[in-house]
């Protein structure tokens, strides 16, 4: 009872503080009218009009310039900053600082951004829809990026990704065992190093030692964990230093030989990191064959990982997978292991939604015409391909603008984030071969698939298909991108109040110092009429009140 008597009482304070303030002001208002003549306020206000009427025009010119030259840089401030970060600065600063002052609530909570069916508040769960994910098909830094950074001069992964890389190393190639703790040092290191001469000289420096350790251990029964910690260094050198897929794919060869160098304690391979990284070496092997042509070799290297390593989902090595069948051709292949993974209890991704839609469309495409489709109707077959796009787009809405070429490709990140504009860039930078490879698809996707948005409730807060669209993409995909890439943005928000507010206020004060500039004399007698009729009500409401209250009232109140 106590809470809801508190309760209470906050509110019926918050109610009625508008109303206070109200009265408040009103009081001031009539206390400064009173106190008029004590105060001398006529006197003031005389000799305020004869120093305003004494002032050239070119002062009113000088004044208006200066207040259109400063509400033009809030305005170029406010621009780039909505630009950058997607929001107002003005409006996140009196949000965020102001507001908790003035005793208002914030709103950017967690909760309550959505309502369950009774119309309670349910909490969203952002942590799970913005989780950042390793691009499956990522490049390789020193055969592919580096030539990128060699030919433009630009630099196509941000410091924020190529740290979760660091980290996924860290992570996944350490051993887990006690021994060369040293060695451990050393790469942990080199996976950390900002600099990419500093990581390979860290990598051989692992090399080295391991040699010098490896002669002492092999009398005892641990050299396959001595030796596999030395493809961890080879790894890096095929990531890092090779400047061609030939080279990167003799490294990877040369650090899976490694391990298999003693048979006899193959069965020593027990710790999931040991697992880890005997994974990641064999799935690049399949990359590198895929990017030199033998993608029939590829596609069997993927198929015996998974079949190896069932567990290891999380990896999505099927989308490598998928990605190498597309090229073959084997689209009964493709249909195949989507039937497998096009599940409803696994997570999506925009490699399954839109592979999915690619098969369908492809049945319909060859003879699809959007005038015989409105004359006629659509058929089972192409009703089925337009609702797997309208799938697809609400899963992922950036991406049909990279596949219709509507929006410039960038490489893409060696992070992603599910339903963001990285996982478009990265799905449409390896699959938009695919889809002009399938005649009339692209044609099919750019007739229907803004008609998905007419399907989704708007406003987001429901979902049609799938989740609500996460309201987290835009920042996490900022840190992903480069900042020469323009990021995408779902759904487009509109300018801020304080960009359109300084924009009138820059381009009027602009026009005032023109005009009083080229017609002083008008625009003097414009000002005049203009305060003159602002101020009628207030002296209009002045001679009411003299004539409601006596004179003597006045002269009384005023004396005390």
């Amino acid at each position: 009872v106590g809470e809801d008597g508190a309760k209470k009482l906050k509110s019926w304070l918050s109610w009625s503080w508008t109303y206070i303030c109200a009265v408040w002001f009103a009081m001031v208002l009539t206390m400064i009218y009173v106190l008029r003549s004590p105060l001398k306020l006529q006197d003031t206000l005389t000799s305020a009009s004869v120093f305003l009427n004494t002032l050239t025009p070119k002062f009113y010119v000088a004044l208006t310039g200066t207040s259109s030259l400063i509400s033009g840089l809030i305005l170029i401030f406010e621009w780039w900053y909505f630009r950058k970060y997607g929001t107002s600065f003005i409006e996140q600063v009196s949000v965020s600082h102001l507001r908790p002052l003035l005793g208002g609530v914030e709103s950017s909570t967690t909760t309550g951004l959505f309502s369950s069916v009774n119309g309670e508040a349910e909490p969203r769960p952002s942590v799970s829809e913005c989780k950042v994910w390793r691009n499956p098909l990522n490049l390789f830094r020193g055969a592919e990026y580096s030539r990128y950074t060699w030919v433009t001069g630009k630099e196509p992964l941000t410091y924020y990704d190529m740290n979760l890389s660091a980290q996924d190393h860290q992570t996944f190639f350490t051993g887990d065992t006690q021994q060369l703790k040293t060695e451990d040092t050393v790469m942990q290191k080199a996976w950390r190093e900002r600099n990419p001469q500093a990581r390979i000289r860290a990598a051989y420096q692992a090399i080295e030692m391991n040699h010098e350790v490896e002669v002492e251990v092999e009398s005892k029964t641990s050299v396959f964990p001595v030796v596999f910690r030395c493809a961890a260094a080879y790894v890096l050198l095929a990531e890092e230093e090779a400047t061609t897929i030939t080279e990167a794919e003799r490294l990877f060869k040369q650090a899976l030989r490694s391990g298999k160098r003693e048979q006899r304690v193959q069965d020593q391979i027990t710790t999931g990191k040991d697992i880890n990284l005997l994974v990641y070496i064999k799935r690049r092997l399949a990359m590198c064959a895929r990017k030199l042509g033998r993608i029939k070799e590829a596609v069997k290297m993927m198929r015996d990982l998974m079949k190896e390593f069932p567990l290891l989902g999380m990896l999505n090595i099927h989308e490598n997978l998928l990605e190498a069948l597309l090229e073959l051709q084997a689209y009964a292949d493709v249909q195949a292991v989507l039937a497998k993974y096009d599940d409803i209890s696994l997570p999506k991704s925009a490699t399954i939604c839109y592979t999915s839609a690619l098969l369908k469309a492809r049945a319909v495409s060859e003879k699809f015409s959007p005038e015989a489709a409105s004359r006629r109707g659509l058929s089972t077959a192409e009703m089925n391909a337009v609702e797997a796009i309208h799938r697809a787009v609400e899963f992922n809405p950036h991406v049909p603008k990279y596949l219709l070429e509507m929006k410039s490709l960038i490489l893409p990140p060696e992070h992603i984030l599910k339903r963001g504009d990285s996982e478009a860039v990265a799905y449409a930078f390896f699959h938009l071969q695919h889809w002009k490879r399938a005649e009339g698809a692209l044609n099919l996707l750019h007739c229907t698939w803004e008609g998905t948005f007419r399907i989704i409730p708007y406003p987001l807060e429901k979902g049609h298909l799938f989740y609500p669209y996460p309201g987290c993409t835009e920042t996490a995909d900022r840190e992903l991108l480069p900042s020469f890439h323009e990021v995408s943005v779902y759904p487009k928000k509109e300018l801020p109040f304080f960009i359109l507010f300084t924009a009138g206020l820059c381009s009027f004060t602009a026009m005032l110092a023109m005009l009083t500039h080229q017609f002083p004399e008008l625009m003097g007698v414009f000002a005049k009429a203009f305060f003159s009729t602002l101020f009628a009500p207030l002296g209009f409401f002045a001679d009411k009140m003299e004539s409601f209250m006596p004179s003597s009232f006045w002269h009384q109140l005023t004396r005390i």
